[in-house]
């Protein structure tokens, strides 16, 4: 009777199977294009800048300060280690899912059975006499443990782990990321600063050179060589260069406080710095390499092709519900409808079962995630494409911008000692009679903005190393 029984299990567990693994529907997948350029339309020499460590790279101990303070205080980089931190729970929880679940725990219940039902009626026919009579509310008391386990026979359990491993990786990469635009952006900052610093010296050394003007100029009024006209525009010109400085000013202070933002502290002192060190700080020499190295050396394309594998073997995970689980359930125990009798050997509770059941007719939700699924899987590889896309174009455009602001910087030191001389030309006619007013004053202001623009495109020149830099994934390191 017991091998029939058996035999009657197997083949319903056999007929189950076969009607519920069924296929699952047909995907139209993507692959993403990892090909990239050879080069950058320049030689194709491998030295790459992007590999040396940060505090190599950038040699001012004011910077590197700054940027050592920011990795362990910047708010932002901490919120992103405890993303890693949560990815690797993640994990854990994942291989939790394919072991066994194992409790211990105890049950008290009670039961009345229904006259008119079959296990009523049998222990109605079972009573012999009144005082063997069946009592109506049953008590029943249960101690012991219990397990199960649902077996991992489409490794579905194990893909989900998988992907969770993969996803802990992607996190790890991201924070890198975020400490090369950190870094990148706490030397862009400096370097602002110490452009701004030398825009307050030049600014402070035209209202001297202005002031001295307009005292020479005034001394001439007295003695009738000009009118009260040209008095009024040399004070007007000082008084806008004076105004200058406040303009810079509040340009220093706001670039102080992002550079303390990014380092994770409240306005202090101001940031220490050399006011003279941007004179003396000249842009290095990069080396790009080849494209094929920023697969490697820029955190977010390694984030992104991490993305695109944990999202292929989240449609492996989905794919899997289409199949039949197994589940396996065991206990073992003491049961009794007396407390008192929960410790003899005839209360010992043995059980062992296994089920297995899988979709069959309503299969709209494992459907529907299984297209989804398919779907990331598409937009994480579009994502690859394009963040690789990205990488190579900022880095041409890095090439192209070091390469002219080298060139524009050129002229422009031309153009600022060739307006130099004008003002001291200027200022010698002016003086001989020879040359009038509105001369010098033009000639003044244009050698005053020419610095600036100096100044500016330094600035720019720096920016453009350091967002090379950080192009070609340095920084991280």
């Amino acid at each position: 009777m017991l091998k029939k029984l058996t035999t009657n299990c197997l083949a319903i567990a056999c007929l189950s199977f076969a009607i519920t693994a069924c296929k699952a529907p047909a995907l139209i997948g993507k692959t993403e294009n990892r090909m990239v350029p050879v080069s950058y339309n320049t030689t194709q020499d491998s030295t790459n800048t992007g590999k040396i460590r940060w505090n190599e790279f950038f040699t001012d101990p004011n910077l590197t300060a700054l940027i050592d303070v920011a990795l362990k205080n910047n708010q932002e980089l901490n919120i992103t280690v405890q993303e890693i931190a949560i990815a690797s729970n993640e994990i854990r929880a994942r291989q939790g899912a394919y072991l066994p679940f194992v409790g211990i725990g105890g049950g008290i219940g009670v039961d009345k059975v229904g006259r008119y039902t079959s296990r009523g009626a049998s222990e109605a026919i079972a009573d012999i006499t009144p005082r063997q009579k069946t009592p109506e509310f049953v008590p029943n008391f249960f101690v012991g443990p219990t397990a199960t386990w649902e077996v991992d026979i489409w490794r579905k359990l194990r893909n989900a782990k998988k992907a969770a491993v993969i996803r802990y990786q992607s996190t790890v990469e991201g924070r890198n990321f975020m400490v090369t635009n950190l870094i990148a952006e706490i030397a862009n900052s400096y370097y602002e600063l110490l452009a701004l610093d030398t825009e307050r010296a030049i600014v402070q050394q035209n209202i001297e050179i202005q002031t001295n003007a307009l005292n020479i100029v005034r001394l001439q009024k007295e003695s009738a060589r000009v009118t009260e006209l040209a008095v009024r525009r040399f004070d007007a010109q000082v008084l806008n260069t004076r105004s200058i400085q406040y303009t810079l000013q509040q340009r220093i202070t706001e670039t102080e406080n992002r550079i303390n933002f990014l380092t994770g502290r409240y306005p202090q002192q101001p940031i220490a710095r050399d006011a003279q060190a941007f004179d003396k700080v000249m842009p290095v020499g990069m080396q790009a390499g080849i494209p094929a190295q920023l697969l490697q050396n820029r955190p977010d394309i390694r984030q992104a092709e991490l993305n695109l594998v944990a999202a292929k073997i989240d449609v492996k995970v989905a794919r899997a519900n289409f199949y039949p689980s197994l589940n396996i359930s065991a206990a073992i125990g003491f049961e009794a409808f007396n407390p008192t009798l929960l410790l003899k050997p005839e209360s010992i509770l043995l059980v062992l079962a296994g089920s297995i059941a899988g979709p069959w007719i309503n299969r709209n939700e494992i459907i529907a995630t299984y297209y989804s699924a398919n779907a990331k899987q598409t937009q994480a590889a579009y994502n690859y494409e394009r963040t690789v896309l990205n990488a190579y174009f900022e880095v041409a455009n890095q090439l192209a911008k070091i390469s002219n602001l080298e060139k524009s910087y050129d002229l422009k030191k031309k153009q600022v000692q060739a307006l130099n001389q004008s003002v001291t030309i200027s200022n010698t006619l002016f003086n001989s009679a020879r040359a009038d007013y509105m001369e010098v004053l033009l000639t003044q202001r244009d050698a005053l903005e020419s610095k600036f623009d100096l100044v500016e495109t330094k600035m720019q020149q720096m920016n453009a190393v350091v967002n090379m830099y950080r192009a070609l994934g340095g920084g991280w390191h």
